[in-house]
């Protein structure tokens, strides 16, 4: 019989970071990421493709989550432009409503409801910070990995789980940053993808592996972009940063911009992969928070927290230094300056819609660069 425990930190320095990256976890990690890009090769959102009973009990786990967003709106915050404290309200709503969301998982084990619940838990962003980053998201890929070892989803299941669950979550996600204003986790967001994502790039490059006609550079094509974003994943990305950003990507998103010279996205695909490994697994700002259980074991003896670490939001890791470089510390912070919401500083500028086409949620706005 399985041991389950509820997962916690493991990487506080940067010995623990390369134990991390030498594990067996680590691995899995990459090759789950892998096995997921190579299913959604050429794949559109939308088309047909095998879904167990499992794709549909997690989609409708999802559209609960969203509920609770639309019945918790947003307090009247309007003397800040950082997140707004509902945020917290609907986190303890969800929290609450995790162990019956996830008994109705097929074939899930009872005893692991309180492992698994908690890369669920932390995949919709920080209760004390309200902000969200790569770090959250990995929290959710983690999720999935769990329900797959769990067989509550089937290997066959790999295409839905991104077209369909991850897409999903995207949007969900979508809902509480623009809702809740969510503050970019650390001072560069997602190392200039986009504010909060990377996995969407990711993915949306390999749906566009071998397309006939658009490459790379379309994006800065906004009919191509309004016309095929209800496809690819990549596309719809860069309609949502120009929906809530002016100017242009080459001003607010110069990283994007230049993935663009590149020739296919077959590189772009490749590209992002590496980049992933080393910005996201790879940088101790992300991984420092990321969490070790019995299913995703830590490579050794977990370090044993203090008494008071259920109390301090900050335990688990370490805040820049000031002899520490920045291949260490990623961008120099930990928690980050605070910055605040895209969303609350468009608010705050009152412009009209700019080239992109709004979205659909509360208040959102085009926010210019400056």
């Amino acid at each position: 019989m399985s041991t389950y425990h509820v997962p916690r930190k493991g990487i506080l320095t940067k010995e623990h970071l390369e134990a991390f990256q030498n594990s067996q976890t680590h691995e899995d990690i990459i090759n789950y990421i892998k096995t997921l890009n190579e299913n959604v090769v050429g794949v559109k959102l939308g088309d047909e493709c095998t879904t167990s009973p499992g794709i549909e009990a997690i989609l409708n786990v999802l559209s609960k989550v969203e509920q609770v967003a639309m019945e918790t709106p947003p307090v009247n915050n309007s003397g800040s432009r950082f997140g707004n404290p509902a945020f917290k309200e609907f986190y303890d709503k969800v929290t609450e409503l995790s162990p019956s969301l996830h008994a109705q998982l097929p074939n899930l084990p009872s005893e692991a409801i309180p492992e698994v619940s908690t890369y669920f838990r932390e995949a919709w962003g920080n209760r004390t910070r309200i902000d969200y980053g790569s770090g959250m998201e990995l929290n959710f890929l983690c999720w999935l990995m769990c329900l797959q070892r769990l067989r509550v989803v089937q290997e066959n299941d790999a295409t839905a789980l991104v077209t369909r669950v991850f897409w999903r979550y995207i949007e969900v996600m979508r809902v509480l940053q623009s809702s809740y204003w969510l503050e970019p986790a650390g001072s560069h967001g997602v190392w200039g993808l986009d504010d909060y994502h990377f996995l969407p790039f990711l993915f949306g490059s390999a749906q566009l592996r071998g397309h006939k006609y658009i490459r790379p550079k379309s994006i800065h094509d906004a009919d191509v972009v309004e016309e095929y974003s209800k496809f690819y994943m990549y596309l719809a990305c860069i309609k949502f940063i120009s929906s809530i950003k002016t100017a242009s990507l080459r001003w607010h998103s110069p990283m994007l911009d230049d993935i663009s010279g590149v020739k296919t996205w077959d590189k772009v695909n490749s590209g992002m992969i590496k980049m992933y490994l080393a910005e996201v697994l790879g940088k101790l700002p992300v991984v420092q928070h990321f969490l070790f259980g019995s299913i995703l074991p830590y490579p050794g003896e977990l370090p044993s927290p203090p008494e008071s670490a259920e109390q301090d939001v900050h335990w688990g890791h370490a805040h820049a230094l000031p002899d520490r470089g920045e291949a260490d510390s990623g961008w120099g912070d930990c928690c980050g300056i605070p910055v605040p919401s895209a969303f609350a500083a468009a608010i705050a500028e009152g412009k009209a819609v700019g080239p992109g086409a709004p979205l659909q949620g509360p208040a959102i706005r085009p926010v210019p660069f400056d």
